[in-house]
């Protein structure tokens, strides 16, 4: 009987053992009043990001009425990008005034009940339209990546798990894939050392491209993930005059849907403007969108995590029915496969409002046309 005892004993014991040690290797299934769902949102961009006001007028950008604004719209969370330059100094101190203002904004969002995606959207050693990126080839570098997110981790712990969640980067790009990868994992132990039921979200390489998601190797067994992709396709009908793309100097007609851009159009361009735009010299339509985003939608599926469209949008120049029939669908698709998105952005050239905080109506109209949504 006492061999018994011993025996069941022993056994307990090592269900324990076994039992720990899987739970830190892998967080619980989620509870539903923990996990971080959300389905329509708006990127505050040019506030924390992309943006050289400071002080009053850095203050005086985004305010409570913004986001009451935001709310009243029948959005659900919002997407704010941060920049490694203005939240940390060159010693990597942090700046009280920076967080205080990221604090502020997550508090507005929890009194008017939205949610809230924070992006790490730049780093000193990567900037996704830049050629050189130290992060992927510089070890001080990418310990300074690290180190951001576990000031940000012990800055945003104390919100509720179903309220904040984390984007690891904003639209990596990596020559080569797992370098991508490699930079995935160590920085998700960097954030699951603090936080096991943290939302983190993940994008794809190559600015979060739909085209690279079969590349990405996700942590597996985490219910706290979320994939992402943006989707700004086809390029010279979402960026049509686009100041800073390679594209910027083609002020021809343009067409959405069907074929982007007429042969004779192209006639008498320069050589790299028009094998530029000879690559997007295609045929879109509805159907081409909703194909494009099924690749993500397969992985997603595969891990059995939501998906995330934190970033879509059309440049103002772009000619209006053009713009408009590309927003109408986009969100389209995005609804009926049950993407949730964030369009970019809120006040810019994207934006919902002007600068002068003035509603684009029509935009808003398409955003939230109750015969497209789905849930």
């Amino acid at each position: 009987m006492k061999t018994n005892l011993n025996l069941l004993f022993a056994t307990v014991i090592l269900v324990f053992i076994y039992s720990c040690s899987t739970s830190e290797q892998h967080p619980d299934p989620a509870p539903v009043s923990d996990k971080f769902v959300v389905a329509r949102g708006v990127n505050i961009s040019h506030w924390l990001s992309q943006s050289q006001r400071r002080g009053a007028e850095r203050q005086a950008f985004f305010v409570k009425d913004d986001m009451t604004f935001i709310a009243d719209q029948g959005y659900d969370h919002i997407r704010i990008p941060i920049d490694e330059e203005q939240m940390w100094d060159e010693s990597g101190n942090k700046d009280t005034l920076a967080f205080s203002l990221l604090h502020q904004g997550i508090q507005w969002a929890q009194e008017l009940n939205l949610k809230v995606v924070v992006d790490l959207h730049i780093l000193r050693s990567h900037h996704f339209n830049e050629a050189e990126k130290l992060l992927w080839t510089d070890v001080s570098a990418q310990e300074a990546f690290f180190q951001c997110w576990r000031d940000l981790s012990a800055e945003l712990s104390k919100y509720p798990n179903d309220q904040i969640a984390y984007e690891l980067m904003n639209e990596p790009v990596a020559d080569d894939p797992d370098q991508w990868n490699i930079l995935v994992a160590k920085c998700y132990d960097v954030v699951r050392e603090q936080e096991p039921r943290r939302t983190i979200i993940i994008g794809s390489n190559r600015w979060q491209s739909v085209h690279t998601f079969e590349d990405l190797k996700v942590p597996e067994n985490d219910p706290y993930i979320m994939l992402s992709f943006h989707f700004y396709i086809p390029h010279i009908i979402t960026h049509y005059k686009a100041s800073w793309t390679h594209i910027k100097d083609y002020h021809g007609p343009i067409n959405y849907p069907g074929l982007t851009l007429n042969e004779t159009d192209l006639e008498g361009l320069d050589e790299d403007l028009y094998e530029n735009l000879k690559s997007q010299q295609k045929v879109y339509t509805i159907d081409t969108l909703n194909q494009l985003m099924q690749l993500p939608i397969q992985v997603a599926k595969k891990y059995g995590l939501d998906l995330y469209c934190g970033e879509w949008g059309c440049y103002h120049a772009t000619p209006d029915s053009i713009r408009w029939q590309w927003y109408k669908d986009v969100v389209t698709c995005l609804e009926n496969n049950q993407i949730a998105w964030a369009n970019w952005d809120y006040k810019g050239s994207f934006g919902i409002v002007d600068d002068k905080r003035q509603p684009n109506e029509k935009m808003l109209k398409v955003l939230f046309d109750e015969s497209i949504q789905s849930r």
